[in-house]
């Protein structure tokens, strides 16, 4: 398995309606988020404590709820807010 992000449940559900600006900066966001958690967690799924505490991105337009699961090597979505 490799790292990467992923809205939860899915994209439909987290994106829907949004500017297109704010989506693409909310996905430039999650893949740094994507890149700092691999060099932390070299093998994530050998990963043996609880995950890290979830957060919040802020970006141009707006910002986003996620979460971090080095088990499951992903960066995960669950809300994206505009302003």
């Amino acid at each position: 398995m490799s790292w990467a992000w992923e809205y939860v449940p899915d994209e439909a559900h987290v994106i829907d309606g949004l500017p297109p600006v704010l989506v693409k900066d909310v996905e430039e966001k999650a893949a740094e988020l994507v890149r700092a958690a691999e060099a932390l967690h070299l093998d994530g799924t050998a990963y043996e404590g609880t995950s890290p505490q979830g957060g919040n991105g802020l970006v141009a337009d707006g910002m986003f709820v996620y979460q971090v699961v080095p088990r499951h090597e992903r960066v995960y979505i669950f809300q994206v807010t505009a302003w």
